[in-house]
């Protein structure tokens, strides 16, 4: 007797400043809801959108920070999921994976909202979609609070 083995679903996510939101948390729940999924979750480190001085090395602290308490969070919901740091422009830090010959069944983007996002004033989801052919759920969510900054106090 043969087993089919069907291959579960992999989904990258994208997200920075609302990566800890309740909107990705219901999103995942619904997406556990339908069977097992993986999930592979990218951080661009951009630099906070209120915050004029910022290092690249801060910027980088500050996104891996959110990605160490996303992992926790999602895998907290029983979600199969690894993820890392990228550029912080979105698009080559998405290209950067997809390089690496990852196989996705879609990319999952969260942004701010319209007037404080910066992904939607570069038309991202829809740019994301028709560069690398993958379909684009687009969420948006609040914007979190930002990590104490390293090296300078809470």
């Amino acid at each position: 007797m043969q087993t089919e083995v069907t291959a579960v679903p992999r989904y990258l996510v994208v997200a920075n400043q609302t990566l800890g939101g309740e909107h990705l948390v219901r999103h995942v729940r619904r997406l556990l809801a339908q069977g097992p999924c993986s999930l592979h979750v990218l951080v661009p480190a951009t630099p906070p959108r209120d915050m004029a001085m910022w290092t690249e090395g801060e910027a980088h602290a500050v996104a891996r920070e959110r990605l160490r308490a996303a992992l926790e969070r999602l895998r907290g919901l029983g979600a199969e999921v690894d993820g890392e740091v990228g550029d912080p422009r979105p698009i080559e830090a998405i290209n950067d994976v997809l390089l690496r010959g990852e196989a996705f069944d879609g990319i999952i983007l969260s942004t701010l909202p319209p007037g404080l996002s910066r992904w939607l004033r570069l038309d991202l989801p829809h740019r994301v979609e028709a560069q690398f052919g993958l379909p684009v759920t687009h969420i948006v969510g609040a914007p979190e609070a930002v990590p104490s900054r390293p090296g300078r106090g809470a």
